[in-house]
Formats: C-alpha cells, sequence, structure tokens
C-alpha cells in the first residue's frame, strides 16, 4: 500500500540536534497528552510535536465520553458490579470475540486507573454519564467532563501539560523517523511552517497521531464502503504510523475496523447523540420506514445510512426525547443551525420526509404493536405528537486499525517481535473493535487513546529507566 503524503524513514549511526529528550511523542491529541502527564509523573522528560498551530485532533470532535469501569466517580455514583473483566467482556461481545484479547484484557485493566489518576494528579473533574446506556455496555461507566465536549476534555489536557511544564512543539509536522542499524529510534525530523526541517533526538519514540481516516486513498483501499462518506475527524488523520510502520516491515491489525455514526445532521455537518435513539428515537428512510434495529449501535448505523437512497436517513422522535437531547453541547448547536423541523401531526411529518402519510402513519403504529417488528426491537412506548425530525447521513469519525503492538504498545515486527523502542497507541495502533464497523463498542476510539497512553507511558519510564541503568 502506497498513498500520500510521503512518510519516510531514515537510517544514521547517530543524530545532530540541538535537543534530546528521553521520549518523544509525535501527536497532541488525548493520546499522546496522557501519555505526557503520565511520564511527568514519573519523572521522565519528554517531547510532544504537534502538527497543527494548536492540540486538538479528532479528540476536539469528539464528544469526549471514556468508558471505564471501577473508577472513583463511578463508586461516587453508587454504581456496583462492574469490573475490569465485565468491561472486556461487553468489548468482546460487540466485536464478536474478534477483538485481540491481550489488548483488550490491557485497555480494560488500565482505563480506570488512567482516568482516577487524571481527576487525582491533574484536576480533570468526571462525571458519570448515568441518564441511559450506550449500545452495547451493560452498566453506566461512561465519563465526561461537565461540559460533555471534545474540546473541553482536549482543554483540560492541555492546561494539565501546561501546568506540569511539558513541552509541545507545535507545527511541527513530523515526516521522517530516524533508526540506527539495529532498529532502535534516535530520533524524528519534523517540518516547520517556514519549509525548514528540525531533528529532535531520542531515546524512545510514541507514534500517538491516529489513524487513516483522512486519507482518501487509504479509505476507498481498505475501507471501500466508506469511500465516499462524510470524514467528520480530524483532517490530520492521514495514515502516518501505518506508512512509517510499512517501510519498516512492522505487522498492521484489524485495519477494516472503524468508527462510523449513523447521525450526522445534513447539511449543517454536526453530530447529533444517538442517546436519542437509544431512548425511543428512530431513523426512517425516504419513504417513511425504519430500516434497521437503532439500538444495535450508532457506528453500523452509518453503513446503514448511507445504503438509502442519497445516503440521507431522517431522525424521528418527541418532545420528551428532545429534552434529552438539548443536554448535549452538539445537538444544540445543530438545533441553532437550523437543523430541527418541528411537525404538529403525521400528514405535517410525512410532508417533511417527503412521504406517504399512511406509509408513516404505519411505521408508528408498529411502535405501539406487541408483536416486535422484524428487526426484533421493542419500543417501551410510541412517538407522540409534536414530532421533532433531523436530516443526516452516515458519516466515517475514525479508523480502528493500525501497527499491532504487544499489549504494552510496543510495535510488532511481521514476525511478532517487538521493536526495541517504537510504541504506538490511539488512532495509530490497532483498537478493540475487531475488523469490522459493527465491532466499535461506544466509546472504544478515547478508550483506546486514554488508556494506551497511559500504558505506553508507563512501558516507556520502564524502557527508559532501565536504559539508563545500563548505561
Amino acid at each position: 500500500m502506497t498513498a500520500s503524503p510521503s512518510r519516510l524513514i531514515r537510517r544514521a549511526a547517530s543524530v545532530e540536534a540541538d535537543v534530546h529528550v528521553p521520549l518523544a511523542i509525535v501527536g497532541g491529541g488525548a493520546c499522546g497528552l496522557t501519555a505526557a502527564l503520565m511520564l511527568s509523573d514519573a519523572g521522565v522528560d519528554c517531547a510532544v510535536l504537534e502538527r497543527d498551530a494548536l492540540p486538538s485532533g479528532s479528540t476536539a470532535l469528539s464528544s469526549g465520553f471514556i468508558p471505564a469501569p471501577g473508577t472513583r466517580t463511578q463508586r461516587e455514583h453508587g454504581v456496583q458490579g462492574d469490573s475490569a473483566e465485565r468491561f472486556a467482556a461487553d468489548i468482546q461481545a460487540k466485536a464478536r470475540g474478534r477483538a485481540a484479547p491481550a489488548l483488550v484484557e490491557a485497555y480494560a485493566a488500565s482505563i480506570g486507573p488512567a482516568l482516577d489518576a487524571l481527576q487525582e494528579r491533574h484536576g480533570l473533574q468526571w462525571m458519570l454519564l448515568d441518564g441511559f446506556l450506550y449500545p452495547g455496555h451493560s452498566v453506566h461507566r461512561m465519563h465526561s467532563l461537565p461540559q460533555k465536549t471534545g474540546a473541553s476534555l482536549m482543554a483540560a489536557l492541555q492546561a494539565a501539560v501546561e501546568a506540569a511544564g511539558i513541552p509541545v512543539l507545535t507545527q511541527a509536522l513530523v515526516d521522517t523517523l530516524v533508526l540506527d542499524a539495529e532498529d532502535r529510534v534516535i530520533g524524528v525530523d519534523y517540518l516547520r511552517p517556514d519549509g525548514s526541517s528540525e531533528t529532535l533526538g531520542c531515546d524512545a519514540l510514541l507514534l500517538a497521531c491516529n489513524g487513516f481516516g483522512g486519507n482518501s486513498e487509504m479509505v476507498r483501499t481498505l475501507l471501500p464502503e466508506m469511500a465516499e462518506a462524510t470524514f467528520g475527524g480530524h483532517a490530520g488523520n492521514d495514515g502516518s504510523a501505518i506508512l512509517w510502520g510499512e517501510a519498516l516491515g512492522a505487522r498492521l491489525r484489524d485495519v477494516g475496523g472503524y468508527q462510523g455514526h449513523g447521525s450526522w445532521v445534513t447539511p449543517q455537518g454536526a453530530l447529533m447523540s444517538w442517546a436519542v435513539m437509544m431512548e425511543g428515537g428512530v431513523q426512517l428512510d425516504c419513504e417513511g420506514r425504519r430500516f434497521h434495529d437503532e439500538t444495535q449501535g450508532y457506528s453500523e448505523a452509518a453503513v446503514h445510512v448511507l445504503a438509502q437512497p442519497g445516503g440521507i436517513a431522517w431522525n424521528v422522535f418527541d418532545a420528551p426525547l428532545l429534552a434529552l437531547a438539548r443536554g448535549f453541547p452538539d445537538f444544540c448547536e445543530a438545533e441553532a443551525a437550523g437543523a430541527l423541523r418541528r411537525c404538529e401531526s403525521v400528514a405535517a411529518l410525512a410532508d417533511c420526509i417527503g412521504c406517504e402519510p399512511s406509509v408513516l402513519q404505519g411505521t408508528l403504529d408498529a411502535m405501539r404493536a406487541s408483536t416486535p417488528p422484524p428487526d426484533g426491537r421493542v419500543f417501551a412506548r410510541a412517538l407522540e405528537a409534536p414530532y421533532f425530525a433531523v436530516k443526516v447521513t452516515g458519516a466515517l469519525f475514525h479508523t480502528q486499525g493500525g501497527l499491532d503492538t504487544a499489549p504494552d504498545m510496543r510495535v510488532l515486527r511481521h514476525d511478532g517481535t517487538p521493536f526495541a523502542n517504537l510504541l504506538a497507541a490511539g488512532g495509530a495502533a490497532g483498537g478493540v473493535s475487531g475488523d469490522a464497523v459493527w465491532g466499535y463498542l461506544s466509546g472504544n476510539g478515547l478508550l483506546s487513546a486514554v488508556a494506551g497512553g497511559y500504558i505506553a507511558a508507563r512501558a516507556a519510564a520502564a524502557l527508559i529507566q532501565s536504559t539508563k541503568a545500563s548505561a
């Protein structure tokens, strides 16, 4: 596989660099900043290289929700019976057993301690989203900052990094990894806005530069069903980690896995919370019919929506569900942009969608039926007028496949042996969603970012301290 932009490997016995750090981190999203904070706690110096003028990445575009068992916040809310083992079982159930078992175990065991560490040592104040269960979760474990946005999560991580005095080099686009003859990373070359190139020396490297959702050529090759889908992620997801991995002979894993979303508001270009679907809302096609079981998950819903004429569907709900939706900032932005349609009757809703009122009435009546529809979804209640509708399409948010890693986040070669000091986490690495869109459990993206950054930091700290001890 080849794709632009070019990502290079340079061989050298040593690097000439003005600055040398024990660990260099490529990417300043949730994964990279979490890793940096954990390294600071361990007394290990690092530097983060970020291509943008301000760290944001896919995290800032997300809802900022992170699933975790056994946290201080979960206990304070009285949630009982959750554990890393139960969480791991939920992950595997959604992925139909096709997620990497060792990585599932590592993430499920690490995400709780990671969130607690960010709260207790760096001031991130988590709240538990306990009003409803996200698809695939058997217990309330979704955490968020009070603002309920990915942008607020990034702002909190950035503030913590600044308070810790961790250097973040922005507008630094890493294009070349420098390795010696024994496959040890000794530095990175990066480009500045004026076109000049600089080099940073390092004892180890963490790739936290996310996936390939912004690389249209790679998406067309690896995820053909999403080739024409709207990309709702960050443009920096250009596949850099995979391209470097290919050049080094690294093994890839689960490149067919990704997070889609079947509720991308169009044409406004905003995300509508899937909580509305889980609590009784429906998705209708242009004829006014349901076409899938919405409770199975928002990721696979993207494929179902895109299969409709024009790749369009309508989210339909009523006043109680509108009140729920307005608790999410993304929906409020979409509503402010004119996405919400209010319909006082079935006839008005049919006119909005462009369908026959009789067909639409049949769909709504079926929600009252005692016999479940063919897709098996059972409704606790039918929708009541006034009705509300939002026009949506399917979108690709981020990929879940990437470099194969050991459970300590060290990158693996084709033969399964690890590189000595090259790590990858978050979207740069294969995640825990298996190799298909339906394997994505709600929150798996930030799970892999935060847990992966936490694990990688611990592994890198041990590696660096071991290197110092033997020097």
